[in-house]
């Protein structure tokens, strides 16, 4: 059987283990995520779309990332502090990984690679990269930084995967 993301685990922003595999039977939208960058707003866009179908089976999965003009410098705490004040975000956050070069986290190597995402691979290029992933954790669509979460684009792919 070949990879999928309920393969990989991750630390929450509060640094509890979580397997991703806890997301089966769900639709992801992962998202790397930085809290001093101009995209920065599209977590508004992330919270409503976790407000409108998590009760569908939508999980929004948030990784800061650092990597960007270092627009991630702060620590976990200040990290989940800035979403739920600023922006009242309620969908899940992880831990602060690297999302491209030496040492990249497992997922987003997964995540990029053009043998497990042929039909959208390659370096993450900015922040607010999206990757829609099935019920049966394999990729289904890759967004880029500047699509908004509640493109038409983006809501037509997570409903037509929420079936």
């Amino acid at each position: 059987m070949s990879k999928t993301i309920h393969d990989f685990s991750a630390k929450t922003i509060d640094g509890k283990p979580r397997n991703l595999s806890d997301y089966r039977g769900k639709v992801a939208l992962i998202v790397n995520v930085a809290s001093e960058c101009g995209l920065t707003p599209q977590y508004k866009g992330l919270e409503e779309l976790h407000e409108k179908y998590a009760a569908r089976g939508l999980a929004i999965l948030g990784f800061p990332a650092n990597e960007f003009g270092a627009q991630e410098p702060g620590t976990s705490e200040q990290i989940q502090t800035f979403c739920t004040t600023k922006y009242g975000v309620k969908f899940d956050m992880f831990e602060k990984v690297k999302v491209k070069g030496p040492g990249i986290d497992p997922l987003f190597a997964f995540l990029t690679s053009p043998e497990t995402n042929p039909k959208s691979p390659g370096d993450i290029k900015w922040n607010f990269n999206k990757f829609l992933v099935g019920k049966n954790g394999e990729i289904l669509a890759r967004f880029e930084p500047p699509v908004e979460p509640t493109s038409a684009d983006v809501v037509g792919a997570i409903e037509k995967a929420l079936g």
